[in-house]
C-alpha cells in the first residue's frame, strides 16, 4: 500500500512517521552545542578566573536548561501535548506572539544562523593550518617559522561544503550529525587529556581565582572588555536554540514530543557542561594567564604532534557535520518561501535526475544555484575576517538573549497566561533584563576586538 495512503504509516499531522528519539536527540544536540567554542573555554576561563568561570558556566548551562524546556513546551499550539505542531522557532513565536515578533524573531534567527556557518568556515579552516603547522613545528622545531595563510583551506571547506548542501533534507543529517558529535568528544578530549597532562608533569602555569590580574600587561579597561568577551564565548558554547524544533520534529509521536526533548535537554546540557568545565579548567590549568584563543590551534601544545594533528582532524570533522546542521534550516525557509512565492515555476519547484553508475540524485536548479551562491558568500566573509575568539564572541552575544531568554520566556507568559506584575512575571521580566545586559556588553567587546583586528591585518592576507 502507498505510504499516502495508509494511516497507520503517518503522524497525527499527515507526514510520514518521524522515526528520531532521544538518542538522536541527544546526539543533534551535541553536535550543535559541543562545537570548537568549547576549545575557547580555557581563555574564557583565565579572563574570569576559578570561582567567577565556574560560576558563570553553571549559570549558563541552568538558564539554558529552564529556557529550553520552555521551547519544547512550545512545540504545540496551544497544548503543548495535543495542540498544532510549529514546525519552526518562527513558527512557535507567530502563534504565541504574533507577527510582529514573527518578524523581529526571524530576522536574528536566520542572521545567526548565517554567522555560525560563517564561524564554522573560520575553525575549520584554522585547524586545517594548524594540522600543516603541528606537522611543521615536529619537523623544524619549535621556534621555526610555521605560518601559512588561511584562505586555500577556507576555500577547500568552502567547497566541500558546496556538495554537502545539495543534502535536501534535515532527516537524512543523522548519520553526518552522529559522526560529528563522536568527532567533537574526541578533540574535547584530546585537548583536556594534553592540558591535564601539562598540569601532572608540573609544567601547568600558575592560575587566579578571578583571572588575569591588572597590572604592566594588562591594564583595568582592557580586563572589563576581555571578561565580556569571555561571556559572549560561554553563551555560544551554550547554544541550540536555532535548530531546536528542526529537532524536535524529527521525534516519533509515541511519547509526548516535548518529554522527549526535555530529556534530550537534560542529558545534552549536562553533557555539554561537564565537557566545558574540563575544556575550560584544565586548560587554564595548564598555560595560566597566558591561555591561548584555542587550545589546539593556538599552540601551546606541540608534542605529541601527532595527537595535536588528530585533535584538529576531529574539528574538521565536526565542523563539517554542524555546518549542515545549522545551514539546513536557512535552506528550507529560502526554499519554502521562493516555493509558496512561484508555486509553477519549474527551475524553482522541478527536480531532474541524474545518474552517475551507482549513484543518483534529483538536481533542483534553484537549490543548486542559491545553496551555492551562499556558501561562496559564507566562505568569502570567513576569509575577510578569520578571527576566532571575537567572531565566537559577537555570534553568541546576538543570540544568547533575544533566542535563548526572550522569546522563551514570552511565550510561557503567554501560554500558561502569566498575569502581569505577578511574582513569577516579575522573575521572569528580571532574567531577561540581566540576559540583555549580558548580550550588550558582549556584544559590544566582540566588535571592539573585532574593529582592532581589522585595522591590524590586511583583508584577505592573515596568516595563522
Amino acid at each position: 500500500m502507498d505510504v499516502e495512503r495508509d494511516p497507520s504509516r503517518l503522524d497525527d499531522d499527515g507526514r510520514v512517521k518521524r522515526t528520531g528519539n532521544l538518542f538522536t536527540a541527544t546526539t543533534h544536540i551535541i553536535t550543535v552545542v559541543v562545537g570548537a567554542g568549547v576549545l575557547a573555554l580555557a581563555w574564557a576561563m583565565a579572563q574570569l578566573g576559578w570561582i567567577p568561570g565556574i560560576i558563570t558556566m553553571l549559570i549558563f548551562a541552568s538558564v539554558s536548561l529552564y529556557t529550553y524546556n520552555i521551547i519544547a513546551d512550545c512545540y504545540r499550539f496551544p497544548d503543548p501535548i495535543t495542540g498544532k505542531r510549529n514546525y519552526s522557532y518562527m513558527q512557535a513565536v507567530n502563534s504565541y506572539l504574533g507577527g510582529t515578533m514573527h518578524v523581529f524573531c526571524g530576522s536574528i534567527l536566520y542572521g545567526k544562523l548565517a554567522g555560525v556557518t560563517v564561524g564554522y568556515s573560520i575553525t575549520g579552516s584554522l585547524s586545517l593550518v594548524a594540522i600543516k603547522k603541528a606537522i611543521c613545528f615536529h619537523r623544524k622545531g619549535h621556534d621555526a617559522y610555521c605560518k601559512f595563510s588561511n584562505n586555500p583551506y577556507m576555500i577547500g571547506f568552502g567547497i566541500l561544503q558546496v556538495f554537502l548542501s545539495q543534502i535536501p533534507d534535515f532527516h537524512k543529517l543523522t548519520w553526518l550529525s552522529t559522526l560529528a558529535a563522536a568527532t567533537s568528544f574526541g578533540y574535547a578530549f584530546i585537548g583536556s587529556g594534553l592540558s591535564l597532562a601539562t598540569v601532572i608533569q608540573g609544567n601547568g602555569q600558575p592560575t587566579h581565582l578571578f583571572g588575569k590580574k591588572i597590572g604592566p600587561d594588562q591594564s583595568e579597561s582592557e580586563k572589563i572588555w576581555k571578561i565580556f568577551s569571555a561571556l559572549g564565548n560561554i553563551a555560544l558554547a551554550s547554544h541550540f536554540a536555532t535548530v531546536i524544533y528542526d529537532i524536535m520534529d524529527t521525534l516519533r509521536s509515541d511519547s509526548p514530543e516535548n518529554k522527549q526533548m526535555k530529556s534530550a535537554n537534560v542529558s545534552g546540557i549536562t553533557t555539554m557542561t561537564i565537557l566545558f568545565l574540563l575544556c575550560g579548567g584544565l586548560g587554564y590549568a595548564a598555560f595560566g594567564d597566558g591561555t591561548p584563543g584555542n587550545i589546539l590551534t593556538g599552540f601551546g601544545f606541540y608534542e605529541p604532534y601527532w595527537l595535536v594533528a588528530l585533535g584538529n582532524v576531529f574539528i574538521v570533522i565536526h565542523m563539517v557535520g554542524a555546518y549542515q546542521v545549522m545551514a539546513q534550516p536557512l535552506f528550507r525557509v529560502i526554499e519554502m518561501g521562493a516555493n509558496m512565492a512561484w508555486p509553477s515555476s519549474d527551475f524553482i519547484n522541478k527536480g531532474y535526475p541524474i545518474k552517475m553508475g551507482f549513484l543518483s540524485c534529483h538536481v533542483n536548479f534553484f537549490r543548486l544555484i542559491w545553496r551555492t551562491a551562499y556558501v561562496i558568500v559564507a566562505t568569502v566573509l570567513a576569509m575577510a575576517m578569520p578571527f576566532f575568539n571575537e567572531f565566537l564572541a559577537l555570534l553568541g552575544a546576538v543570540g544568547f538573549w533575544p533566542l535563548i531568554v526572550f522569546f522563551p520566556v514570552q511565550m510561557h507568559i503567554a501560554q500558561k497566561q502569566i498575569k502581569r506584575l505577578s511574582l513569577k512575571w516579575c522573575m521572569l521580566q528580571l532574567l531577561s533584563f540581566v540576559s540583555f545586559l549580558v548580550t550588550a556588553a558582549a556584544a559590544t567587546a566582540s566588535i571592539r576586538g573585532i574593529s582592532k583586528n581589522i585595522t591590524k591585518y590586511k583583508l584577505f592576507m592573515y596568516k595563522q
